[in-house]
């Protein structure tokens, strides 16, 4: 009997799952540091109060249960030894024949760790709960207070990062403030609430068409954000940030600016590129050993144009479905096949009736792009009540402008993702975009 563990319960690591599923001959071990699978698209919602966890979360083994060969364990892989073909766990170790990688990533701060602590980013359940809890507490100690000057810092969100996520968290905020919050808080005047998007590059959105980023700095500025393009960022504390020689004081900072793989690769001494992930090959093995996959946000999948495959679900999921089928060619002893990517389209939401979306030379924004962008992130949740609760919701919350789960617990507190060793203290620089006219700083 062959042993396949798998090493991440996302998106990637599912798909090698249910791609391996009841088959003679083979044992499949899932291992995740998490009970659950997380459906990160959403993970934005849970913070902004559109959605509860529970809504986008999952049991793992709930989902895996009929499969007869899968085994999940809830733990932490320390290292691998890809030669002994041992894992290495906190709960002990575990030999296999077959080896997937699907860590996901984490949050770079790029070499300033310290401003996680003031500007939290979004990864986890826990994150999305601690950034809920700071704009609520933002809004609340605003209502109360009387120092102009300490209710207009308040009121001033800045997201670091012009990304899906931070396109998708400023409008939430700008579409909370102006057409919610407003209704029932006494002595905020939504006009006051200020939000801010501080991108390096030169436009937000950049792997999207120049003209789909327009029509999405449009949507936003009509919710309030005020995008800057080409500015990059200095320093971040507890009262703002600082951007060359401006400074903005704010209430509530967020970061949406970079990720990296998590570190596994690196210790265990396959090649990687800049932000931790694994070299891979066509088939999506490591060179040298072709028993180790790798697949999700920690494979570096090189493309013919230079360039390598984003960190999508769509990109994980089908690299899930691959690995697992060709472990299978192996089983039967076939010839693997070469990864090929599908592209299906990208898209963002800024907020109600507002969305973009683009599939080569198809692009579509509003009403029609949001209705798409509804139905492509309910037909990929797991499970149908989970399907039928989100509807509800957003139905809900269209027709209403609610925003159901905006309980602040002052016992919430921010986690960060798995425990690894120290970035180095030394600060990378920060790269900025080509096209910006301006020198770095200034």
């Amino acid at each position: 009997m062959k042993h396949v563990v798998i090493v991440g319960g996302g998106f990637a690591g599912l798909n090698v799952a249910k791609k391996l599923r009841n088959r003679e001959g083979l044992k499949v071990t899932l291992i995740d540091k998490n009970n659950y699978h997380l459906f990160q698209p959403l993970l934005y919602q849970v913070a902004m109060s559109a959605l509860n966890a529970g809504e986008i979360a999952y049991p793992l083994r709930m989902m895996l249960s009929k499969y007869r060969n899968v085994t999940v364990f809830k733990g932490v892989v320390k290292t691998v030894d890809p030669r002994a073909r041992i894992v290495f766990t906190d709960f002990g170790e575990i030999t296999y024949d077959y080896l997937v990688l699907t860590c996901g990533a984490k949050h770079h701060y790029f070499g300033h760790n310290e401003w996680e602590e003031f500007a939290p980013g979004l990864k986890t359940i826990a994150q999305a709960a601690e950034i809920r809890r700071r704009v609520m507490e933002a809004f609340e100690n605003a209502e109360r207070s009387q120092d102009p000057h300490e209710k207009k810092k308040l009121l001033t969100f800045v997201i670091v990062g012009g990304g899906p996520t931070g396109v998708e968290l400023a409008g939430s905020i700008g579409e909370m403030s102006r057409y919610y919050l407003s209704k029932y808080y006494r002595n905020i005047d939504p006009k006051l609430t200020r939000i801010f998007i501080v991108h390096s590059a030169s436009r937000i959105l950049q792997t999207f068409s120049p003209e789909m980023s327009s029509k999405a700095t449009r949507a936003l500025e009509k919710l309030g954000v005020q995008v800057w393009t080409c500015s990059l960022v200095n320093k971040i504390d507890s009262d703002g940030i600082q951007v060359g020689i401006e400074r903005i004081e704010a209430g509530t900072v967020l970061w949406a600016a970079g990720v990296r793989a998590t570190s596994i690769g690196k210790n265990i001494g396959f090649e990687t590129d800049q932000t931790n992930r694994i070299i891979v090959l066509e088939d999506l093995s490591v060179p040298g050993y072709p028993n180790v996959f790798v697949g999700g946000d920690q494979a570096h999948f090189a493309l013919q144009n230079g360039g390598t495959l984003p960190g999508l679900a769509s990109v994980a999921i089908q690299e899930g479905q691959a690995i697992g089928e060709n472990i299978i060619l192996d089983i039967t002893g076939l010839q693997r096949k070469p990864f090929h990517y599908h592209d299906k389209g990208q898209m963002a939401t800024i907020g109600k009736n507002a969305s973009i979306a683009e599939r080569g030379n198809v692009r579509l924004s509003g009403l029609s792009a949001w209705i798409i962008w509804l139905a492509v992130h309910i037909y990929y949740l797991s499970g149908i009540k989970h399907r039928l609760f989100v509807i509800l919701q957003w139905a809900w919350s269209y027709f209403t402008f609610g925003h159901g789960a905006r309980i602040v617990n002052k016992e919430w507190r921010f986690y960060s993702n798995l425990p690894e060793p120290a970035e180095p203290a030394e600060p990378e620089p920060l790269v900025q975009d080509a096209s910006c006219d301006i020198k770095p700083g200034s």
